[in-house]
């Protein structure tokens, strides 16, 4: 179980904290090689580190995903790194401001579907095309509980994500004959450091759910791994719920 990645690269993209740093940390250790990407230098290196140190193999590239090129210049990176194949996409990063729509700039509204959606439809534009070539891949998108119903102040980031829960079915439907599988999760109210500045709003938006309290980065990379993997080699075009139940209330 422990080496059931060995030879696989995986791409983690905001790799280097949250979700994305529990998942390249957890994707290491069943023996994948890890190319982590994100903004922050420092944490970064941090977490390339931290699964070395743990006998894995990782690399950090420093990228802001704000446009086209820098999506394009992050996966011919990665494939350089990765020996020349990636296998395993994870569209992990993401920007989630809350506020009121009148109070939205366009500035902030191109950023988010910047970094929300067009860095993930570029990166898997590049990546595969040649996953499909070989006849096997996997991606992996990360979205939110919000996509699925209206939350106010969350009209930004909720549609944002809404894009990619369809662009992850679009995305099973074309790639998948070729033996490229697209998924996603959708988290819930998630303890990181993206999620600290909300103090008690977070844990009062996880009572609504059975679990009633917030989840940890850990718990939404096991999912993300179990998608990953061979296990789930019969889904395609799922979104997989890991938000403590609210999907049930």
């Amino acid at each position: 179980m422990a080496n059931r990645l060995t030879g696989a690269t995986a791409l983690v993209t905001g790799g280097n904290s949250g979700i994305g740093r529990a998942t390249a940390l957890a994707l290491a250790g069943l023996a994948a090689r890890v190319v982590l990407s994100g903004r922050d230098a420092v944490r970064g290196e941090e977490t390339v580190a931290a699964i070395r140190a743990q006998g894995g193999a990782a690399d950090f590239v420093a990228v802001d995903l704000s446009d086209a090129a820098s999506a394009r210049f992050l996966a011919q990176r990665a494939t350089e790194l990765g020996g020349g194949h990636v296998d395993i996409l994870v569209n992990s990063a993401g920007v989630f401001p809350f506020g009121a729509t009148h109070d939205t700039a366009e500035e902030d509204f191109d950023k988010v579907f910047a970094v929300n959606v067009k860095a993930p439809f570029f990166l898997v534009g590049e990546l595969a095309p040649t996953m499909a070539k070989r006849g096997r891949g996997v991606i992996v998108n990360v979205t939110t509980m919000v996509a699925q119903f209206g939350m106010a102040n969350m009209a930004l980031y909720g549609s944002s994500k809404a894009a990619l829960v369809l662009l992850t079915k679009s995305w099973a439907a074309e790639y998948g004959p070729s033996g490229v599988r697209v998924n996603a999760v959708s988290p819930g109210p998630t303890r990181t450091e993206g999620t600290a500045m909300m103090g008690e709003a977070l844990d009062q938006l996880a009572s609504a759910a059975p679990s009633g309290r917030p989840g940890l980065p850990e718990e939404i990379a096991s999912a993300i791994v179990y998608l990953a993997s061979d296990e789930a080699s019969f889904v395609h075009g799922a979104v997989l719920p890991v938000d403590g139940g609210r999907i049930a209330v």
